[in-house]
């Protein structure tokens, strides 16, 4: 559950309504007569009712409670956030909590402070082991205060069954009160001070036709086009979520061309004067990916509009931009955008921009665009009705979760939120793993061994049919909703949910060593199938061990940065070394252990990265090279890497550099197709994506995105050694080394 909470609470702005002197409500005071809780700041993650409590309180007049959902909810969060504008070295989050019938889980506060939506530091309580029914005591967590901390996020938190209530919360850096201390000295935003729409977007989109959608997604481009390009958007002096919503009533009833030309290019020029740039650079020749305006010609807009967005491109800003900048080594940040957490079900308008949103970050900021199965710039005209005639939480999250899959990354997924979709999955597992394995669904290992005989089904049985579909037609209709760069990793997300559904018992269809066969399989919740110790059962006790015939095995799902030397030591003379990324690294060891096989030093991967002064671009960098100090501390023996399609990102990059070695062979099958350093983005209703930011190519610029690490020699499991238990990888790695 740490884990899971983790992925909650990520940016809100919020309208305060009361006459406090605090700035922040909380102690959940700042409400005036008839509001409910989100109205005053606070706002919902998990799937648990909250609630804005008058009777039970510890003082004042309200209090939170959070109660457990009987339909199957993981876990509940009253949430507030409070941007990182302070400097301290520690910060303490105190309060109130009164818990009722808590039980298989635990209550507790929670904070969290993070940067870009990446945890920095983070405490749920969860090590305490709240539970039962206590009356009002007081708590408290500190943590670290990280230097670069852009939000705090206090919450209450409740997992498990039970109530909880949660009143006059404290905050505190340095042992100073946050509602008085001093905000450290930034750049002020005007966007910043923009609130007109906080409550909604007031507009409302009806009688979708053709015409409509094409102007909408006209409309979606020019939205993006001076998000990221025009200087006064870049300043921070315009919001540009809700000078959508400024245009959107005019821009609906236009009844022709002309009439649309002349909205957007009135809005365009009301932006402001753009003056000259004598630093504006020409778009190199060789650039592998460049701003397309495709767009800008097919529409064929009136000359002034044309003119006006053509001058603005080649005068755009430059520098520092409030919407974006590179992190790490050149992925995208997304900055100032807000969540909107507070309404997960966002209304027309908000729905809108979260595709605009969403569309216009990949146009820009997305190294493998040309890598998409559909042209990008149509997909936005595609999913303007979709998104628009979503008529509950449920069907919006879909949408999003639909229009990420479109990118085919396996890094973009819905990684937060997600609320009503995964309600709809229910909270019944079955008690066993399953993989696709030679195009069936398989059971491949039971998460306790005692759930066996009542499952009645074997190791390498294969699953046929649920709920009286055929798993075939299963993976058809849940393909779209499990985005992945590649068909086999999609099998493997589809694998770990195909059997979760919101009863205890399923009928399923199967056949077996006796023949096929019926049953009502029984599921579990999470609490009964010990989750957290799935993917414990398989860890070896250490990274490196020695087999027979001289052969040494490592795995990196374990390994230490202090196991490397002990590792060149103890496996020098061996035969060969069996690389094991079937897993994530949990060290990062491409340079320390890679130059462990090379002889000299080696040119492995190179990158494509974006430019902010010019949005749409992606250059390529310099090779990077596993360096070589000692060519004699070279492994003269064979090195097999296996991967699959458990070997993803990190753990792709990894096998780039072994890749490199003198005498490597890469064995196994397709990996997940997903490098290069990942890149955060929230859409309104409190969801959270992240893509691929950084372009990743191997020095000859063969491309790693979708493909995946192509094994040199391919092995695929088998039923049949899914039921004898081998590791058919493993053995054939060792055939070849004692070849």
């Amino acid at each position: 559950m740490k884990n899971l909470a983790f992925v909650i609470l990520i940016s809100l702005s919020v309208k305060c309504f009361s006459q406090s002197t605090d700035k922040f409500n909380l102690n959940f005071e700042k409400y005036a007569p008839g509001q409910n809780l989100n109205q005053g700041g606070w706002f919902q993650w998990g799937g648990y009712e909250l609630g804005l409590d008058s009777t039970t309180v510890h003082s004042g007049k309200h209090a939170a409670s959070i109660t457990s959902d009987p339909k199957g909810a993981a876990f509940g969060s009253v949430a507030y956030r409070i941007p990182a504008n302070y400097e301290g070295k520690s910060i303490t989050l105190e309060g109130y909590m009164k818990t009722q019938g808590v039980e298989n889980g635990h209550a507790g506060l929670l904070m969290r402070v993070d940067s870009n939506a990446k945890v920095l530091a983070f405490d749920n309580m969860q090590n305490q082991k709240i539970t039962g029914t206590n009356d009002w005591k007081k708590y408290s967590i500190t943590l670290a205060y990280p230097a670069n901390a852009e939000h705090i996020y206090v919450a209450g938190i409740l997992v498990g069954k039970g109530k909880a209530w949660f009143d006059d919360f404290v905050l505190t850096i340095d042992g100073q009160n946050i509602q008085t201390l001093k905000e450290k000295e930034g750049p002020v935003f005007k966007a910043n001070s923009d609130h007109e729409f906080d409550a909604g977007s007031k507009v409302s989109i009806a009688n979708l036709d053709e015409k409509k959608v094409g102007n909408l997604a006209l409309l979606g481009k020019v939205w993006g086009f001076l998000k990221y390009y025009h200087p006064e958007v870049g300043k921070g002096n315009y919001n540009m979520d809700y000078e959508l919503f400024r245009v959107l009533p005019d821009y609906l009833q236009v009844k022709n061309d002309q009439k649309r030309d002349q909205v957007l290019l009135s809005w365009v020029n009301g932006f402001g004067k753009v003056p000259l740039c004598e630093k504006c650079e020409e778009t190199p020749e060789d650039a592998p990916l460049k701003p397309d305006f495709s767009w800008i010609s097919d529409s064929q807009l009136d000359p002034k509009l044309e003119e006006a967005l053509r001058y603005i491109y080649k005068n755009r800003n430059q520098g520092e931009h409030y919407y974006i900048k590179t992190a790490g080594v050149g992925n995208p940040q997304f900055m100032n955008e807000n969540s909107y957490a507070n309404q997960p079900y966002p209304d027309a308008g908000f729905r809108l921009l979260a595709l605009y949103r969403y569309w216009n970050a990949i146009q820009y900021f997305f190294p493998y665009k040309p890598l998409t199965d559909k042209d990008w710039k149509n997909v936005l005209k595609e999913y303007i009705p979709t998104f628009i005639d979503a008529k509950t939480e449920l069907e919006y999250e879909l949408a999003a979760l639909q229009i990420i899959g479109e990118v085919k990354d396996t890094h973009a997924n819905l990684w937060d939120g997600g609320n009503a979709i995964n309600a709809s999955r229910g909270k019944f597992y079955p008690p066993f793993s399953l993989q696709f394995v030679e195009d069936k669904l398989v059971v491949a290992d039971y998460y306790k061994d005692g759930l066996k005989s009542a499952a009645g089904l074997s190791v390498g049985d294969v699953i046929t049919h649920i709920n009286g579909a055929s798993v075939e037609h299963l993976v058809d209709s849940l393909n779209a909703y499990y985005p992945a760069s590649n068909q086999p990793t999609r099998l493997r997300n589809i694998s770990m949910q195909i059997l979760r559904s919101k009863q205890n018992v399923v009928p399923i269809k199967y056949f077996s060593a006796s023949g096929s066969g019926e049953k009502e399989l029984t599921l579990y919740p999470v609490d009964q199938l010990e989750m957290k110790k799935w993917y414990e059962k398989s860890i070896p006790p250490k990274s490196y061990k020695l087999l027979e015939n001289n052969i040494g095995y490592v795995t990196l799902k374990t390994i230490k940065e202090q196991d490397i030397p002990v590792i060149k030591d103890s496996l020098n003379n061996t035969k060969g070394i069996i690389m094991d990324i079937r897993n994530y690294p949990s060290t990062f060891v491409p340079f320390s252990l890679g130059t462990y096989f090379i002889s000299k030093a080696t040119p492995f991967v190179k990158f494509t990265g974006g430019n902010v002064n010019n949005p749409g671009e992606f250059s390529f960098s310099p090779p990077v090279v596993i360096p070589k100090e000692n060519p004699a501390e070279t492994y003269k023996g064979k090195l097999v890497v296996l991967v699959n399609e458990q070997t993803q990102s990190q753990a792709e990059y990894t096998a780039m550099a072994f890749r490199a070695g003198d005498n490597t062979t890469i064995m196994g099958s397709t990996t997940a197709g997903a490098d290069g350093n990942v890149s955060n983005l929230v859409l309104p209703g409190g969801l959270g994506t992240m893509i691929s930011g950084l372009g990743v190519y191997y020095p000859d610029g063969t491309e790693t995105q979708r493909v995946g690490i192509i094994p040199d020699i391919e092995v695929k499991p088998t039923i049949e050694g899914i039921k004898s238990g081998k590791d058919e990888l493993l053995e054939r790695a060792i055939e070849f080394i004692l070849k």
